[in-house]
Order: structure tokens, then sequence, then C-alpha cells
């Protein structure tokens, strides 16, 4: 609708059209225009890629909605709290100029007051804030292979890169038309490679003692987006406006891994066909089908009402550089083994490259958090507003069990669900737990 506004205005007056802050999500408030792909004065078409944008999430690209020439850069690389639909640049058509744009009622509230203070004075070429990560030089040595004059890397690259002070004018790059990506950067901190860009100031966070922490005992890591949002959920979580409570049960896995021994020994090997289940895979499937069976433990909590969903959609937490991410298999219940596994695979490889969509991991009805690969026995989840219930699981390990008065061995792992006591009582929780056991004991019981 706006940009539709825009272009009746055109049609009667020249003015120059604003590049604005795009919301990559309904929920998104603000982002941080973490790169620039165009200069002023670059000629740009609709579609072409302009600019990098992270959320609390993802790294995502920003598309040019119109054909025109960049005519000023309103905000530089690396500001954070952009606003959405605040102008970010100027698109000139032509007959336009800089003269026909008032920037000051263009710049005005395109970032918190906060970053209004910090912002640089020529935004093109932002100068850093106090204690923060210095930028790289000017004159650094250019990287090849080389795009319109730019190192050729993935956005998750370039943040290991700026984390780990390594110059990607340095490093090799191993992807397509030799893009340098996240496994190059992990080879040259290995090899030594890449000339370590200068030392930046340390940051001093204002609420650290300094009698109780001096500053060169410690090195201090900017809180990225992710990290912020991910401590203020679950603090709001934790600090019991969600009440939430633990279930835990003992379930016997020999069936299951039996079962799952057979599949993956009778699967191809090679081929677009190829896949080989794991135990997380079934925990998903079993995960559905129990929310199927108990429906009112697949529910959400709200002012007006308990939202009793339609289907299982379930979150698998995943984790990445710098935080945590649960992608959604979606209608869980519909899909079976090798599809759950093909699409966890694919989106926790998206989601380490921070190239998930927000429509892949926003919702959900349900979440599971798996730290069995760690050898972690048993754990209790913080529940993932606003779905009603988490499950956490342990590692399957031998254990002795009493069957008919005798002493066995038996593979047993822990699972523990928490629980929103607003939504799922102990009651319901008691019946998903009891249904999801008999699920994973009984595997072929999914089938029917």
């Amino acid at each position: 609708m706006l940009s539709q506004v825009l272009r009746c205005l055109k049609e009667l007056f020249i003015v120059p059209t604003p590049i604005l802050m795009p919301a990559l999500s309904p929920t998104m408030e603000e982002g941080t225009l973490a790169k620039w792909n165009v200069k002023e004065g670059d000629t740009v078409s609709s579609g072409d890629v302009i600019a990098e944008i992270e959320t609390d999430k993802a790294t995502m690209e920003v598309e040019a909605a119109d054909e025109g020439v960049v005519g000023k850069i309103l905000i530089g690389e690396g500001t954070e709290g952009v606003l959405v639909n605040a102008p970010i640049a100027v698109l000139l058509d032509d007959g336009e100029s800089m003269a026909d744009v008032d920037i000051a009622s263009l710049s005005s509230g395109a970032t918190p007051a906060s970053q209004n203070e910090k912002a640089s004075p020529q935004p093109s070429q932002p100068h850093p804030e106090e204690g923060a990560a210095a930028p790289v030089a000017k004159d650094m040595p250019q990287a090849q292979p080389m795009s319109n004059g730019r190192i050729i890397a993935s956005p998750l690259a370039k943040r290991m890169a700026r984390l780990e002070g390594l110059d990607l004018a340095a490093v090799s790059g191993s992807g397509p038309r030799g893009r340098i990506v996240k496994r190059d950067i992990e080879s040259a901190l290995q090899s030594g490679a890449g000339k370590a860009v200068a030392a930046a100031p340390q940051i001093v966070p204002a609420s650290v003692d300094a009698r109780l922490y001096p500053p060169d005992s410690y090195t201090a890591v900017k809180l990225d987006g992710m990290r912020k949002v991910i401590a203020k959920r679950l603090t709001q979580s934790f600090n019991m406006e969600v009440p939430h409570f633990p279930l835990n049960v003992d379930i016997e896995l020999d069936t299951l891994l039996a079962a799952r021994g057979r599949i993956n020994a009778t699967s191809p090997k090679e081929g677009d066909g190829a896949f080989k289940l794991s135990v997380n895979d079934f925990i998903i499937k079993a995960s559905a089908m129990a929310l199927k069976a108990v429906p009112a433990a697949n529910a959400t909590f709200t002012d007006e009402a308990i939202l009793l969903h339609k289907h299982a959609d379930i979150g698998v937490a995943v984790a990445i550089d710098g935080g945590l991410i649960t992608p959604i298999i979606w209608k869980a219940e519909e899909k079976g083994l090798k599809q759950i596994s093909s699409e966890i695979k694919d989106m926790a490889g998206r989601a380490k490259a921070r190239k998930l969509k927000p429509e892949e991991y926003q919702g959900g009805t349900f979440s599971v958090s798996n730290l069995g690969m760690f050898g972690i026995t048993s754990f209790a989840s913080i529940v993932n507003q606003p779905q009603g219930a988490i499950l956490s699981v342990g590692a399957g390990a031998p254990r002795v069990v009493v069957k008919d008065g005798k002493m066995e061995i038996a593979t047993v792992m822990t699972v523990t669900l928490t629980c929103d006591h607003r939504v799922v009582d102990g009651a319901v929780g008691a019946q998903f737990l009891n249904a999801f056991r008999s699920f994973i004991e009984e595997p072929a019981a999914m089938l029917l």
C-alpha cells in the first residue's frame, strides 16, 4: 500500500523515493542494518539485493522494490535498533537529485533516540560506538574473489571473521564462485591463516563492578539481537510470568533402537532417496502423535481464551552461534519419519547459517529440546512462550530395570515435560507423557 502511494505521488510531483526499513516478520519492530551491498551513486534494478538486515534470529537480504540511482545512504552499516518503515536510503529517478530531498525530515525517527546519539555524521561510513568493535581499516587489502569491489562471503562467515578478528582478504573461499563460507573461516582459525584485524578497545559494561572484575581480567562479548531477545523472553517466563512445573518419566528405548537399526540398514545409502533416521526423528513424530492423542496438551494460553490447536507444529531446538533457535516441523502428525528427518536436517543447516525465514521458526504449538547427544541424562527446559509445554530429552543409557520381579538391563532415557500450568495442568501433562512413552516404547503404534 505504501509503495502504491509513493508511486502516485511521483506521477504528480518529482519526489525522490525513500528506501524504508522492511518488516521481515509480522512481529519485527526493529533490526540491525548489517551491510550495504550498494554505495551512493550505484544504479539498481527491481529485485537487486541492496542490503543485509539482522533480526534476533536471522540475517536476511533486502531487495530493491524499484529501479533508480542510490542518491543517499541515511543509515550506516552496523546501526542497531533501526525502526521498521524508517527511511534508510534515498532512491533517485530520472530528473531527480538530492537537492529535491529534505534529509532532515527523512532522517527524523529513523532510529531510537539512543541510536541517533551514536549515529555517524556520515551514515555511509559510521564511526563505531565507544567501546564497540573497531571497523575494518579503509586501506585493508582487497580479497579475492570480489564482486563490484566487495568481498564475497556469507553473512555467517563475516560475523565469525569479525568476532575472531580475521581479515577476510587473507581467507580463500570454497563456496560457489569462490564465496567464503563457514568452513573456510574454521579452516583459517585452525591453520592460523588470516591477518588479524587491529584489536578493538575493550568493552567495559557499565553494570560491572570494577572492584570485583577489573577490566583487564575478562573479555566482554557484546550482546547481539538474538541473545537480548532470549534473555528477555526466558527471564519473563522463568520469573513466573508463566507459572511452570516439570514432570519426568523414564522410557525404554530398545524396541525403538532395533526398529531404527532395521530401517537404516535397508535404506538407500546414496542418491536423492538416501536417508538415515535418528532417535530424535522418532521423538518428534511421537511428540506429534501424543499431542493428537491428548489435544488438551496441544494448547496455548491467552488472556481471553485457551487455543486448542488442530495440528502438532513441533519446534526443534537447534544451537547456533550466539544462541538458540527452534525451526518448526509444521503438521508433524501428518509426516513420515523420512520427511521429518529431511526437514530437520535442512532447517538445522540453514539455521546455523542464519538463513531461515521468519515463518520457519516463529509460532509452533510445542517444542522439543534434546541434549542426549551431549551425555546429559536429565534436565528441564523453560517454556517457550506462547507455547504450553516443552519436552526435554536426556541421553539413553543402559540401566537396571525390574521386569516380572527380575532385574534386567535396558536402554533407558529420561524425558521431562515443562508445562505452563495455566493451560497444561498435572493430569494433562501426565496423560501426554503416558501417550508419548507408549509411542516410543512401541514405535509401530505410530503407523496406526
